[in-house]
């Protein structure tokens, strides 16, 4: 199976039988494959009560709930990794949703959009409108993301709490790129996390 190229860095990196906990897994997909793939013992929140009865369909443990509301009623410290994958910009509060991952996991896997794609800049810049583009395919009206993330801002969110960055990937299209210039250059970011020491 093919993964979108967010998902197949992160299980790249992700330890063979590790417990893991996929915040926003949609229909179950990514933690199927993660089982097959490297064993894992995996969880799942989503919002979503299809994609919860489809995950539940495949054979896994997925629970409906709210990224923003319900990591709360999750035990310190219960998973290896907890995982955001492209829905950090939909939540409400993105930080307290980062800071409840590293609390229930001993680290955590981020991916986002970076919205200072150069594409995006050049929208607004010639265009004045929000862009649209293959990746971002939501017209500004009707888009699940209501904060529009940099890799900039995220570094420095990751600073300020003082949390550590283990891993950073970057992706342009489908493709991993250098680390240079990612803020201006990255279509994607995927960042590995662990909490304050």
């Amino acid at each position: 199976m093919s993964l979108r190229p967010d998902l197949d860095m992160i299980a790249r990196h992700v330890a063979p039988g590790a417990r893991v906990l996929d915040v926003g897994c949609g229909d179950g997909t990514f933690l199927a494959e993660l089982r097959t793939m490297k064993h894992v013992d995996g969880r799942g929140l989503e919002l979503d009560p299809a994609n919860v009865a489809s995950a539940v369909g495949r054979g896994l443990s997925v629970v409906q709930g709210d990224a923003d509301t319900d990591l709360g009623y999750y035990p310190d410290a219960s998973f290896d990794y907890a995982i955001l994958s492209q829905t950090l910009q939909t939540t409400k509060r993105p930080d307290l949703v980062v800071e409840q991952l590293l609390r229930i996991g001993t680290q955590a896997f981020v991916s986002f959009p970076n919205f200072a794609h150069w594409r995006g800049r050049l929208s607004l810049l010639w265009g004045g409108r929000m862009p649209v583009t293959r990746l971002l395919p939501e017209k500004w009206f009707d888009t699940p993301n209501i904060h529009h993330v940099t890799v900039d801002d995220f570094r420095a969110m990751v600073a300020d709490r003082g949390w550590r960055i283990d891993g950073q990937w970057f992706l342009k299209g489908d493709r991993e790129t250098t680390h240079a210039g990612a803020n201006f250059f990255a279509e994607h970011a995927v960042f590995l996390l662990r909490g304050r020491d």
